[in-house]
């Protein structure tokens, strides 16, 4: 029997490398596909990310070389050079990048090396056919075809400056956010932090990219392989990291990165200390209506990697629920299982989540069921509840089943509009335990 993903949670490789280039300003897609793929892709994660928009000449201003049944069969490579003609004239922009799509691919048509005959234009090419894999496959081509062509060498390495990798904009609802807070709590510490895709970013600064001495990857799952690229060609190692997500993964995380670099351990101190008061001042606020109210929930996370740990350490170590059962959906190694699974046996919580790696949506409510005491008309029966389940969403119908709270982190988020709003960091977290607590009084 074949298997299926029911309501998968990413786009084909083609749509992850569209809303790669989309997160960098004045950088233009020239997609040599079919015409319905890059409206449709680009669709997806500028209304199923937070209201995203569509970015510059994003949606249906994307140039495509809408290939047709001729050019399938004789060839679609003069049709592309054609759309790159006219692109590059009439479209204002720093970067062009041809992305590609499946029905190319399969007839052999050499999108990238159409594009280097540009190379004088700024155009680069990557080839991205859905079949490559998921959105995080198409972030990875993206990016290692800006880490090879794009991005200069430079001998001269900044000790103190880093680069992030493994954030994917629009896939990370909250990318924006996210990068800004880690751009200010490592800029604390004296370290710049080089982002791709945060505030103020831009095609003259990547080019500079090179100098880092530093690569910090917070996905395995996406920007392990341009890390891979960048170590290779331009001398720049790199370290994984979970993305931080209040007090407790934050004073990890700043440490960690401090020690790579060699930053005053006294400095780092100073920082966290401060950060942490500012942080408790805040809290302190609804530790009243917290207490009295019994807001601790059992907790069930639903995300990708890149999110369900460090939201379930921050749910546990930090607000002091009780975590129930975590759930990955982008992880398919056996061994990468594994070793994910190892993470939450740091958890300072009593009680550990069951961990479970899981694509279908509709599979989780069995999991549930199956790993909570079925209430057979007992006359004290232990609920799994008060509940809250942390995800995207598709978790709504699990929530309502659960008769739990319910909050959108993981994309695809729809019911929320997402400006500069980020969950990482010291800022982040005060901001999660905001969205967490307002959902409980809501309906108040």
């Amino acid at each position: 029997m074949a298997e299926f993903i029911e309501r998968a949670k990413f786009s084909c490789a083609l749509g992850g490398a569209l809303t790669t280039i989309a997160g960098i300003p004045r950088v233009i897609p020239i997609v040599h596909a079919a015409g319905g793929c890059s409206s449709a892709l680009s669709g997806t994660y500028n209304l199923a990310a937070g209201y995203r928009g569509t970015g510059y000449c994003g949606g249906t201003m994307i140039p495509t070389s809408n290939i047709a049944e001729n050019n399938i069969v004789f060839g679609g490579e003069d049709r592309l050079d054609e759309q790159i003609e006219h692109s590059i004239r009439i479209l204002d922009g720093d970067l062009y990048i041809v992305v590609t799509g499946c029905q190319v691919e399969i007839i052999g048509d050499d999108a990238v090396g159409v594009a280097k005959k540009y190379k004088d234009k700024n155009v680069i090419g990557a080839n991205t056919p859905g079949f490559l894999g998921n959105t995080f496959k198409g972030y990875d081509a993206v990016l290692n075809a800006i880490i090879s062509e794009v991005i200069e060498n430079s001998e001269n390495k900044d000790k103190k400056t880093v680069n992030i990798l493994g954030v994917v904009p629009g896939h990370d609802v909250f990318y924006r956010g996210n990068l800004d807070e880690m751009k200010r709590l490592l800029g604390l510490i004296g370290i710049k932090v080089n982002t791709f895709f945060g505030t103020g970013e831009s095609v003259s600064a990547i080019r500079t990219y090179g100098n880092a001495a530093l690569n910090i990857v917070f996905s395995e799952q996406a920007g392990l392989e341009p890390a891979k690229l960048f170590k290779q060609l331009h001398q720049i190692p790199y370290i994984l990291a979970d993305i931080p997500i209040g007090p407790t993964g934050t004073t990890e995380f700043l440490h960690r990165i401090g020690k790579e670099l060699g930053i005053d351990q006294e400095i780092i101190n100073d920082v966290i200390k401060q950060e942490k008061k500012v942080y408790y001042s805040f809290l302190e606020r609804i530790v009243d209506i917290y207490a009295d109210t019994d807001f601790q929930r059992y907790g069930i996370v639903v995300a990708d990697s890149y999110y369900a740990y460090s939201l379930t350490r921050f749910i546990s170590d930090d607000i002091g629920w009780i975590p129930y059962l975590t759930s990955i959906n982008d992880i398919e190694s056996d061994i990468d299982q594994d070793s994910y699974q190892n993470k939450f046996n740091s958890l300072t919580s009593e009680s550990k989540p069951f961990i479970r790696f899981i694509q279908n949506a509709g599979d989780l409510i069995n999991e549930i069921r199956e790993s909570w005491p079925y209430n057979s008309n007992q006359k004290y029966y232990d609920a799994l509840s008060p509940a809250f389940v942390i995800g995207s969403g598709i978790e709504r119908g699990l929530s309502e089943k659960l008769g739990a709270g319910f909050l959108q982190i993981a994309f695809p988020v729809s019911n929320r509009v997402v400006l500069n709003k980020g969950y990482s960091g010291f800022r982040g977290g005060l901001t999660l335990i905001e969205d967490l607590i307002s959902v409980l009084v809501a309906a108040r």
